[in-house]
């Protein structure tokens, strides 16, 4: 079973990722921050994370970048609705930086099983 590690500060957009890739036939681990992700990818192992860039604590980009840092390797999934501040053209930075791929929220939950099923 190929797992999933889900960073989103969204409770809903979590929720219901989580459980549609559970659906899928995926391990899903899901953390509400990039806090933790570091320590947590070690212990999980996932075969692909896929995380949030607009979050509290540690931005998603600022994870991509420790990610990297750890593992060159894993595939990275960044997804974003951008805010008030900030639009999706943060995604374009997360690709520069080291995700393999992005999504625009709001996505269908196919896309977003298609990208994973790309890249592992």
């Amino acid at each position: 079973m190929k797992k999933v590690l889900l960073i989103d500060d969204d409770e809903l957009v979590s929720f219901a990722l989580n459980r549609y890739l559970q659906r899928k036939g995926f391990e899903v681990e899901t953390l509400p921050s990039g806090k933790n992700a570091t320590k947590v990818y070690k212990t999980f192992k996932p075969d692909i994370i896929v995380t949030d860039i607009i979050m509290p604590d540690i931005e998603g980009l600022e994870l991509i970048s420790s990610l990297r840092a750890i593992d060159k390797t894993v595939p990275i999934i960044a997804m974003s609705g951008g805010s008030r501040r900030l639009d999706t053209s943060y995604l374009a930075s997360a690709e520069l930086i080291g995700a393999n791929a992005s999504l625009e929220k709001p996505f269908e939950e196919e896309e977003l099983i298609e990208l994973i099923n790309k890249l592992i």
